[in-house]
């Protein structure tokens, strides 16, 4: 939802920038404006269609400034750190009025909105994978994964207990967050998770990972880079772009998709829907492990075994990309405003966290780089996708990362870590807390 230029026109949201200054006005303005005993209403509907407007407009502001910020956009996640921070930041010291904020919050957590949007990611994002690609994924690429999870968990379990930092809780709110799916499919269900194993707040439980993700992403990509200097200085450990030492790069071909159709996304819709009722009742039969994980567990068989036919599997890709296209940066406010305490993540920061988080990623670069390597993968190749693109911030971290490292050939691979490797994390998240907690 990002602005851009078409011809002389510029716009916000595919909308002309006059029009959308217009709608901006109109809605921040009766999220500002209120009455009654205490100022207890808002002109802006205190439902879920006056928090959807709201958090619309002001996430399409803060993302567009994100992008457009040097260094933020390169190196810190662009837009979506932006809209979390910049959100949290309004809440933390009072600018956004108390019953705008309780809109937006109970929008978020109490009506759904988060869990919906999950669900439809996970569904859309593991159907829509080349089934191909995921079963050989899962013979090579996925051990190669988990050898740079290990590490990066290992050695940053290491550090947290040599520097009074605590080895669980540097694996648990440092290590996993960094090697989850980003922020809206990896700290956010994450703290979730974490949350319904505990009993512990959630928005806690976020405001310590938050630093952890941004500051990885930003380590990824820089790492990235300097991977790519290593391959031209050792020619022997790099394919220059090419994963595999092989010829045979069959496993790389797209899925072929099918015109946008709104019948299909309403079909992806229930279907996110069903498969999220199914990991809730696994997750009541065997308690323990959440519905994302089971749900998860659930989507990545159905996608293997082919149980769907192709015009589900697609319609559940089709409404993911609605979502994920249109609904990320309203996601983000909400997550800004109801989940991400400003004052616990300064708390948190320290030349100790930051420490936790760079021997995190060199773990992920080391685990992948002497595993991918007899697995029959160039290690650079193996470091940058497997590895690298496991810590970065999802699908806008593989972008930079790869652009970093140039080789945007990859982003296959890389999608395999941020689909089913942030998956896998959620998974050993919620197994990882009910273990050491």
């Amino acid at each position: 939802m990002a602005g851009k230029n078409l011809g002389k026109q510029y716009t916000i949201m595919e909308m002309p920038w006059t029009w959308f200054a217009v709608v901006a006005v109109v809605v921040i303005l009766s999220g500002f404006i209120t009455y009654g005993k205490d100022n207890a209403l808002t002109v802006l509907p205190q439902n879920m269609v006056g928090a959807f407007a709201f958090m619309a407009v002001t996430g399409a502001i803060l993302n567009e400034i994100g992008n457009r910020t040097p260094i933020v956009n390169k190196y810190l996640g662009g837009g979506p750190i932006v809209i979390i921070f910049g959100m949290a930041a309004l809440n933390h010291f009072k600018i956004l009025p108390a019953p705008t904020v309780k809109t937006v919050g109970n929008f978020t957590a109490n009506f759904g909105f988060l869990d919906w949007y999950i669900a439809a990611l996970i569904t859309g994002s593991i159907l829509g994978m080349n089934r191909k690609l995921l079963i050989q994924a899962s013979l090579r690429y996925i051990p190669t994964l988990l050898a740079g999870v290990v590490a990066a968990l290992g050695l940053a379990g290491i550090a947290g207990a040599v520097m009074g930092f605590g080895w669980k809780e540097a694996i648990l709110y440092v290590a996993t967050p960094i090697m989850g799916g980003g922020m809206g499919a990896g700290a956010v269900p994450l703290s979730k998770i974490y949350a319904a194993s505990t009993g512990g707040d959630p928005g806690k439980m976020l405001s310590m990972m938050i630093p952890a993700v941004a500051l990885g992403n930003a380590m990824a990509i820089i790492f990235a880079g300097l991977l790519n200097e290593v391959g031209k200085r050792w020619p022997r450990t790099t394919g220059n772009g090419q994963m595999l030492r092989t010829s045979d790069n069959s496993i790389l071909s797209e899925e072929k998709r099918k015109p946008t159709d709104l019948m299909m996304m309403g079909i992806g819709l229930l279907l996110a829907g069903t498969f999220f009722v199914v990991g809730q009742f696994i997750s009541l039969l065997i308690p323990g492990i959440h519905t994302f994980a089971w749900m998860i567990l659930v989507v990545a068989v159905f996608k293997a075994a082919k149980v769907l036919p192709d015009k589900l599997e697609e319609s559940a890709y089709q409404w993911f990309q609605f979502v994920v296209k249109n609904l990320t940066s309203v996601l983000l406010v909400g997550i800004g405003i109801r989940y991400t305490d400003l004052g616990d993540i300064i708390a948190a920061f320290s030349p100790t966290y930051l420490f936790l988080v760079f021997v995190t990623v060199i773990g992920a670069v080391l685990g992948t780089w002497f595993v991918g390597r007899p697995l029959g993968f160039f290690q650079v190749e193996a470091s940058i996708t497997a590895g690298l693109c496991m810590a970065n911030m999802g699908g806008t971290g593989d972008v930079a990362t790869l652009g970093a490292a140039h080789r945007m050939e990859l982003m296959p691979f890389a999608q395999i870590s941020s689909r089913i490797g942030g998956a896998i994390m959620l998974f050993l998240g919620g197994i990882l807390i009910s273990v050491l907690l």
